[in-house]
């Protein structure tokens, strides 16, 4: 395979990463990435071949194959599969590389657990164990009613909610496209709530910590997880009351074209899936979110 000569795999990842950060990717991923790409460059190496050019089809076929022996899952694998494919299209655009080793590289195969969604129970123990708690309250009331990506929550605005309107901007978040969504009694009232006791701040995020400083997604996450355990709730994870709040409206028959742009799917074959999780695919002829 050609390339700059010397262009090690150390170097082109330096290069990818401060592209993903230009881009606005999120830290997660970012870290992700890098921490796979590390990998196969400790593989490399070990198979006597540092730079680019050293590397085929044949070295990222072995890698997985080391991964598999490694004991790494096949979604784990799959996902490191995905960051190499990544940053070899990044090094071919760039024309850091002649050729894309990594193109015709194959996922492996595995299961891929359905959608886990919130029971009315289960909800309902998570709403009380937070009762307390006026900002993580309203943040999963608005997660719940809304669907809402964790991200797009942190990334929320003050004059993003229009009360009148009953309406939330959502600003455009990493590869997703800015929206509207309907907010139900529900999700205003417990904003309003909060804005009671929001701390005085000139900081314009809608959810702040106590010293007035934005509330990071991972801290988001990490409060929400300690509600789980409280309610009692097993194996649940934060992105569950966004499957919850789909498959809901899709029972309650809302249309799946408005339903699909409501949530920011890209492609309505995205929310189809959620189909087969409903005892009702029958829609309404009104177009209304459901509160839950």
């Amino acid at each position: 395979m050609s390339a700059i000569a010397g262009l090690t795999l150390s170097d082109a990842k330096v290069q990818f990463i401060t592209y993903l950060r230009q881009k606005g990717r999120a830290n997660a991923t970012i870290l992700a990435y890098g921490k796979d790409i590390d990998q196969l460059e400790d593989f490399a190496k070990s198979q006597g071949k540092a730079d680019i050019s050293q590397t085929d089809t044949q070295d990222i076929e072995n890698f997985k194959i080391f991964l598999k022996n490694d004991k790494y899952t096949a979604k784990s694998i799959s996902r490191k599969v995905n960051s190499i494919k990544s940053l070899f299209r990044f090094l071919k655009v760039q024309g850091l590389v002649e050729a894309n080793p990594a193109q015709l590289v194959t996922h492996p195969k595995y299961e891929i657990s359905p959608p886990r969604a919130l029971s009315r129970m289960e909800y309902r123990a998570l709403r009380d164990a937070c009762r307390d708690d006026v900002r993580l309250s309203a943040i999963i009331e608005v997660l719940l009613q809304t669907g809402m990506r964790i991200g797009e929550l942190a990334g929320l605005m003050i004059e993003d909610v229009d009360f009148a309107k009953k309406v939330s901007a959502i600003r455009p978040y990493q590869s997703h496209d800015g929206r509207s969504v309907p907010l139900t009694e529900a999700a205003i009232k417990s904003i309003e709530e909060y804005l009671k006791i929001r701390p005085k701040t000139k900081e314009a995020t809608l959810f702040v910590t106590k010293t007035g400083n934005p509330f990071l997604v991972r801290n988001i996450r990490t409060a929400i997880d300690r509600y789980y355990k409280m309610a009692g709730i097993k194996d649940a994870k934060v992105n569950d009351l966004r499957h919850t709040f789909i498959i809901q409206q899709l029972q309650a028959g809302v249309p799946l074209t408005y339903l699909s742009k409501i949530v920011g799917h890209k492609r309505l074959s995205t929310t189809e899936k959620y189909l087969k999780m409903i005892e009702s695919k029958t829609e309404k002829d009104s177009i209304k979110i459901e509160e839950l």
